[in-house]
This record gives structure tokens, C-alpha cells and sequence, in this order.
């Protein structure tokens, strides 16, 4: 077994997106091949109304996958071929845009005014861009939750991981994604598969993951060798850890514990070419999702 090194830990940023919704982008946008098959990632975290209420109104996606991951309050969504509903605490949507589709997210907070969720975009191969659009949404109930013996608890919203499978299926990435809790000063090791780009995103807590305290490694080793070590440097709420390779990640939690999201994913490795919500392999293909835009034919019949 091999521990995934620690690439680059860093802060999610204050961002402005859809109708003036403030939220925090831990990557997108920059370096699409950095965490391939995987676009970008939003933490939309608020509790005042009026800084997520405005939402993200009515935008196409093509090219894409988008996973909305919803830890309070709620948001409600419609498209362009009739789907609307809400999510809920708890709930997943994973949504595959494929040829194109224009959908509203509008969020909703909880009795207190609090929202919070996440939303994840995956990248589709070249052939699966035009692909027909369709929605996975899961309730929060369907969600398997499992518990080991020291008290880490892990919810599979996708992939299979300590025996169980995640009610998401048939996504190009063949992804893992998963909510992770580790009680306060517990060690854990945790199976990645080699094949996969992983990275991890805290967002309650504390923890120093693999070489996140010591980029040279040796804080690391001594943990493992069960050695008394000084934890510096904890990697704390929003934060990103990008992995290196490796079939397993090691996350020594804080005093408070830590809670955090572990994704990876299989790299596409091909050309992309992005530009707002749509991603294609090409200029020439981006230029005509534009032009479809336009002309009003970007939604394409159901076959």
C-alpha cells in the first residue's frame, strides 16, 4: 500500500456567481487538466438570505456533468425540459447535461436563514458530450452511512467504499464520492484507487492529511510509525488538499474532529475547451454551442 502524497493544500476563495450569490471556489476555471476529470468546485455557504436568495436564474450547461450536494436548507430547480423539484439536507443531484440543457438552481434557507451545499462539476469525454441530458437525484434516506468500529463515518453518495455502494450509478468518470467524519485525534487510512485524481475538501474541523504538516514527508512517516509528533500546520474549514498518487490517503484528525469530502475520479486526458458553462474538446465545437445559443437551437430534440 502507498500513501498519496500531498500536492497543494489551499484556501477556498470568496467568489460572486450566477445573480450575485457569495460563495467559496476551492478550483475552476484555471488548469482544467490539475484535477481531471473534475472542472470545478463551489462551497455556497451563507447565512444571511439576501447573500444567496438572488440564486443562480435560468443558464445552459453542455459538455458537463453537474453534482449538487445539499447539506441545509434546500434549493429548488426547473430546466428546459420540464423537470423541477427540490432538494433537500441531505440530498444529491447529480445532472448530466450532455448536448445541452438551460436549468435555475434557487436556493432556499432553513428556518434559521442558513444555507449551505456544494456543487461539483465533472467533465464528459468527447464521446459523451452530446449525449442525451438526464437527472439522478437522491434523496438524503437513500444515502448509505456506515460507521467503523472508531467511529469515522462515511456516506457513499457515489461509488463503492467498505462494501457499499452509493445510490448514483453510470457516470463517465466512474467517480467516489464521499462524506467523510473522523472523530477528534483519530488516525485514519482511507483506500483511493490508483487510477483515480483525488482530492479531498475539509469543511468542519481540522486535520493534517498525509504531508499536509511536512512537505517533506517526514512528519508523515513518523505518524505511521506511531512516533509522538507536534501537528503544526492543520488544514482547516474550506480547504482543499490535492492529492498525489497512491492507493490510500492518511488524515490525522484535529481536537474538534474533521469533516470532509473525499472525491476522485478517472482522468479523461483529452482537450478541453471552456468557456462558461459549456466544455467542449474544441474552439470550433464552443464556438458552435454559442452560436446554437443564439439561433435557438441549442436544446436538442429527445430521440
Amino acid at each position: 500500500m502507498s500513501i498519496r502524497p500531498t500536492l497543494e493544500t489551499r484556501r477556498a476563495q470568496p467568489t460572486l456567481e450566477g445573480a450575485g450569490v457569495k460563495l467559496h471556489r476551492a478550483f475552476g476555471f484555471h488548469r482544467p487538466s490539475e484535477l481531471d476529470p473534475f472542472l470545478l468546485f463551489d462551497d455556497f455557504r451563507n447565512e444571511a438570505p439576501q447573500d444567496y436568495q438572488a440564486g443562480f436564474p435560468w443558464h445552459p450547461h453542455r459538455g458537463i456533468e453537474t453534482i449538487t450536494y445539499v447539506l441545509s436548507g434546500s434549493v429548488d430547480h426547473a430546466d428546459s425540459l420540464g423537470n423541477k423539484g427540490s432538494l433537500g439536507a441531505g440530498d444529491v443531484q447529480w445532472m448530466t447535461a450532455g448536448s445541452g440543457i438551460l436549468h435555475q438552481e434557487m436556493p432556499q434557507g432553513n428556518t434559521a436563514g442558513q444555507m449551505h451545499g456544494f456543487q461539483l462539476w465533472a467533465n464528459l469525454p468527447r464521446d459523451l458530450k452530446m449525449t442525451a441530458p438526464r437527472y439522478q437525484d437522491v434523496e438524503a434516506k437513500e444515502i448509505p452511512e456506515i460507521t467503523d468500529d472508531d467511529g469515522t463515518t462515511v456516506r457513499v453518495v457515489v461509488g463503492e467504499f467498505w462494501g457499499r455502494r452509493g445510490p448514483v450509478d453510470g457516470i463517465a468518470a466512474d467517480p467516489q464520492y464521499l462524506d467523510v467524519w473522523v472523530p477528534p485525534g483519530v488516525k485514519k487510512t482511507l483506500p483511493v484507487d490508483t487510477y483515480r485524481r483525488a482530492f479531498a475538501y475539509v469543511f468542519e474541523g481540522s486535520a493534517a492529511f498525509a504531508d499536509a504538516s511536512d512537505p517533506s514527508g517526514v512528519l508523515l512517516e513518523k505518524e505511521v510509525r506511531g512516533e509522538e509528533v507536534n501537528i503544526r500546520d492543520m488544514s482547516g474549514d474550506r480547504t482543499l488538499i490535492r492529492f498525489g498518487t497512491g492507493d490510500e490517503i492518511t488524515v490525522q484528525a484535529g481536537e474538534k474532529g474533521v469533516r470532509f469530502l473525499l472525491i476522485s475520479g478517472a482522468p479523461i486526458q483529452e482537450p478541453v475547451a471552456w468557456h462558461g458553462p459549456i466544455v467542449m474538446n474544441s474552439g470550433e465545437e464552443l464556438e458552435q454551442a454559442f452560436k446554437e445559443l443564439r439561433n435557438g437551437t441549442f436544446i436538442k430534440p429527445a430521440h
